[in-house]
């Protein structure tokens, strides 16, 4: 059966109303949506090196003290996801975008002005990193609720538009610098990002609201109700005339009026009693930030997956070219190799979006492999010694970071990890956990550098993180499985428990009501 839109089309503000998920329609606007964004969140943040001389210059500072900035504000992004969920659930997502639209804007012109680093710190580093958490991450979540068959091609195709950010923003962002200057450029980049806003707009919520079922059919009655209907009016009919004698379920000391009411009250609560029974409990409020993803194994697992590959995401973009130049390898063929990973990872995310829209597969398995591969990759960089080996390993460490990078967070929503339901806050809890190895990661390969005097050691680090990462994510589907198996059994035994213990109570209940009513008639 075709899916049908049952609300009608309204302005941009309102939500859309689907009986089930669009794969499609204003899901086509927000992939367009999610594009921009990303160009204009990481995309920026992956362009901001062309700036790092002239700060240096300007505030007289080393490139530890310059490069704390991009560090500072990568950890806001990631640590405060949580906060994105929370508000997200809140206030709607189109508010929230909009919002860190606003603070991006914000801290990224306030830095213009900047007289020392630690101003850079609090700009770019807390005010433009927050402003990125709240817009990224509420973009993929609204993004993946309007596709369900076409979702990770569409994702990987939208995420795409960093890789493409970074070919257009550094060149230009460059040329602009020797017109203008670099105070005035930053200010013309926050100036951009204020289209973060109208991106934000775009997001208008969507409800699944799924057929009415069972509340429209029963012109049957089951044979239970009838009988306990039956049974409850007797019951009432005898308490009535009963003088003294008190019943479990009637109400004592009540007068003759409310004994009437009560009369033709009671066997609606007891119906609806029963239907409550026989169906599923109502559903709870949605929850600010549901940690009950916390007790979901196959989630643990991922995240622990997440943590670790998160060692393995930045080794090459930032020792690709210190380990060229110490090869011997020129400052322009080194740009080039950076370069060439770009490309490959635009063409990675592409084709993991691709595969992994096929209706067969088993998606986490593909993204084992290409974690596996992505291994494989950060291992091979120090066996490479001249140009064409190191292009050779960047362009396969591109394509494979492509796939993975482009997928992970997406595949929340797969019932092999949380489901679509619980992937706000999954993304959020998992986000978070993610921060950890992205604040700890850099020192850790730098340490590992100073000490080897090698930046083998780095690739070595990251190479074993990812390896780590592709352990726990190999165990994600089976703890998924357990746990299904475990639920259903419990479901299976309480369902045998209302069956048995019900029927028995309710009878015994009655009939022992009637007996004693007997009695006291043939008393009187």
């Amino acid at each position: 059966p075709k899916m049908t839109v049952k609300a009608v089309k309204m302005s941009c503000t309102t939500p859309n109303v689907y009986t089930k998920v669009p794969d499609g329609g204003w899901g086509w606007t927000i992939a367009f949506a999610f594009f921009f964004v990303e160009a204009l969140t990481y995309g920026i943040l992956k362009s901001f090196g062309v700036f790092f001389n002239d700060l240096m210059e300007s505030f007289d500072e080393t490139n530890s003290r310059i490069s704390w900035i991009l560090s500072i504000c990568v950890f806001v992004q990631t640590f405060t996801a949580p906060l994105s969920t929370i508000l997200s659930n809140r206030f709607g997502h189109r508010f929230v975008v909009m919002a860190g639209g606003v603070l991006i804007s914000t801290g990224m012109v306030t830095a213009s002005f900047a007289r020392t680093v630690v101003d850079m710190y609090v700009t770019i580093g807390v005010i433009s990193g927050l402003g990125y958490c709240l817009s990224f991450l509420p973009t993929v979540t609204i993004l993946s609720q309007y596709f369900d068959k076409r979702r990770s091609l569409v994702t990987a195709v939208a995420s795409t538009g960093e890789c493409f950010a970074v070919f257009s923003f550094a060149p230009a962002i460059t040329a602009l610098k020797e017109q203008i200057g670099w105070r005035y450029s930053l200010l013309s980049v926050g100036v951009l990002q204020l289209s973060i806003i109208v991106c934000g707009s775009l997001l208008r919520p969507i409800i699944i609201k799924e057929e009415e079922e069972v509340k429209a059919q029963p012109p049957e009655e089951p044979t239970e109700t009838k009988y306990m209907l039956e049974n409850e009016q007797t019951r009432t009919s005898i308490e009535s005339i009963d003088s003294g004698v008190e019943i479990t379920t009637s109400p004592s000391n009540v007068p003759g009026n409310a004994k009437a009411e009560l009369k033709s009250e009671e066997p609606k609560e007891h119906v609806q009693t029963l239907v409550e029974n026989k169906s599923t409990p109502p559903e709870p409020k949605t929850k600010l930030l549901d940690f009950s993803v916390m007790r979901d194994c196959s989630f643990i697992c991922y995240a622990f997956f997440g943590l670790f590959a998160t060692l393995g995401f930045f080794a090459p973009s930032l020792y690709i070219i210190p380990l060229s130049l110490s090869l011997g390898i020129g400052k322009d063929h080194s740009a080039y190799i950076l370069s060439a990973m770009a490309i490959a990872e635009v063409f990675g995310r592409i084709s993991a979006g691709w595969v992994l829209n096929k209706k067969p597969i088993r998606k986490i398995y593909i993204e084992l492999i290409c974690v596996v591969l992505l291994s494989v990759a950060l291992f091979a960089f120090p066996f490479a010694s001249e140009f064409w080996g190191l292009m050779t390993c960047s362009i396969f460490f591109g394509f494979m970071l492509g796939t993975v990078a482009g997928t992970h967070i997406p595949l929340l929503a797969e019932d092999d990890v949380v489901g679509i339901a619980k992937m706000s806050s999954a993304a959020g809890v998992y986000v978070f956990i993610q921060s950890l190895a992205g604040l700890a990661g850099p020192p850790l390969a730098g340490v590992l550098v100073d000490t080897t005097q090698n930046y083998s050691s780095a690739f070595y680090s990251c190479a074993a993180g990812m390896v780590l990462g592709a352990v726990f994510l190999s165990l994600v589907r089976p703890c998924k499985v357990g746990l299904c198996h475990r639920q259903q059994q419990c479901a299976e035994e309480g369902v045998m428990d209302v069956v048995l213990e019900f029927p028995e109570d309710f009878i015994d209940m009655d009939i022992g009501k009637a007996e004693n009513s007997g009695k006291g008639c043939d008393g009187v």
